[in-house]
This record gives structure tokens, C-alpha cells and sequence, in this order.
């Protein structure tokens, strides 16, 4: 079944042949200046993207459009699958992050707040600001990751749920660990599908509410508690 959504590489999409030699970044940012840099080029790549379609995020548009050149934007993209590789982990490193300071050190909020809060980072309440990820670049995620990247991440995303929810000393009851990934897998499942299909039925806020209810009532002692 993997293979179905599998398509092969259009020209054009990056700067020559050798462009998908390499899919992945060269090198992480660990200085905050080149922390900056590196948040500009994702900011200008995703600006281009929106505005003028994926084929005229070039690596030299991009370069332009961030105030960078060329050749600092090659210390940590070769190309333009390496930079689209890049943006997409920066995605998943965003909702851990807001996951952490949001929901597992919100000390002050019930269960039912984080929780809530949870459900709605993850399936991306476009009223939170997600970062911006859209149906194309579904499309190209064969040319970048691979199952072993998808497992890695979910193991990521699974330890932050796991951790925002033992974080609440008023929940319930403590879910196991088969009841955390089913929910997660029902949200996270959806939701790239609902990308897929370019939203659908039903309407995203409907979509996210029902999430919120069944995670609710899925962790409470009683159904009351929704």
C-alpha cells in the first residue's frame, strides 16, 4: 500500500539533476546567529511556496527572497529537497517544543485544559498558528523520508504525549501506553489524511472537537467528566 501514494520525482522541482543526491540537511544550526539564518530561510521558503507554487522555491529564490546568499544557504541545504527535508523536521521540532512548554509545563491548568490543549496542537488548530504544511508537500515526502524517519518521529511525539499526561497530577487515572498511541494514531492518522484530501468533510473545527471528546472521554473515570 505504499507504494500507491509513491509518484516520481517531476522535473523541474529542484535546481538540476543532482538535486535529490542528497534530500537532507548538511548541518544543524547550533550558534544563535546561524539559528537565525537558518529560521529566515524557512520563513522565505515557505513565503515563495504559498505565494508562487512549490516549483519556484528554488534554493536561489530562496537565498534572495531570506536576504542570504546563495552560498550560506548551501552550508545547510545542498538543495531544494534537503531544504524542504529541513523545513518539515523543523515542523515536527515546533510541535514538540510548544507541546513541552504548552501542555506538560502548564502547572496551573486541570487535566481537561491540557489535555484539550494537546489534542488541538496536534491536530493542528489552524487558531494556534501551526507551521505551515500543505498537500504538496505531502506529495513529496517519499523523495525525503523514509519509514524508518516516520517511525522516529511518532516514537517522539508518542514520549511527548506520554509526558504531558503523566505531567497532570489530576488526571484520572495513568493511560497505558497502547491507549496513548491509539489516540495519537487516530489524531495524527487524520490529520495527514485530511491533508491529503485537502480537507473534506467534516469541517475542521467539528474534526477537532470530536478529537477532544474522545481523547476526554477516553481518559476519564467517568464520561461525566465531558
Amino acid at each position: 500500500m505504499a507504494s500507491l501514494y509513491r509518484r516520481q520525482a517531476g522535473a523541474g522541482f529542484g535546481n538540476g539533476q543532482g538535486e535529490s543526491a542528497r534530500a537532507k540537511p548538511l548541518k544543524r544550526p547550533s550558534q544563535r546567529r546561524a539559528k537565525f539564518t537558518v529560521q529566515a530561510i524557512y520563513e522565505a521558503f515557505v513565503r515563495i511556496w504559498r505565494r508562487d507554487g512549490a516549483q519556484a522555491a528554488t534554493t536561489r529564490a530562496v537565498a534572495l527572497e531570506a536576504g542570504c546568499s546563495v552560498g550560506t544557504l548551501y552550508e545547510y541545504f545542498p538543495n531544494k529537497e534537503a531544504l524542504l527535508s529541513g523545513y518539515v523536521r523543523h515542523t515536527i521540532e515546533v510541535l514538540l517544543a510548544r507541546i513541552q512548554s504548552e501542555v506538560t509545563e502548564r502547572i496551573d491548568a486541570s487535566w481537561t485544559a491540557r489535555v484539550r490543549h494537546l489534542v488541538r496542537l496536534s491536530c493542528g488548530d489552524p487558531a494556534l498558528d501551526p507551521p505551515y504544511f500543505d498537500h504538496a508537500m505531502l506529495m513529496r515526502e517519499d523523495r525525503i523520508a523514509e519509514p524508518k524517519h516516520h517511525l522516529r518521529f511518532f516514537d517522539e511525539l508518542s514520549t511527548a504525549w506520554r509526558q504531558a499526561l503523566d505531567a497532570c497530577p489530576d488526571l484520572p487515572a495513568r493511560p497505558d501506553d497502547a491507549l496513548v498511541q491509539t489516540m495519537l494514531q487516530a489524531i495524527w492518522g487524520a490529520r495527514r489524511y485530511r491533508v491529503l484530501l485537502q480537507e473534506g468533510p467534516p469541517a475542521t473545527e467539528v474534526w477537532i472537537s470530536e478529537m477532544e471528546r474522545l481523547c476526554l472521554r477516553a481518559l476519564a473515570a467517568t464520561p461525566e467528566v465531558v
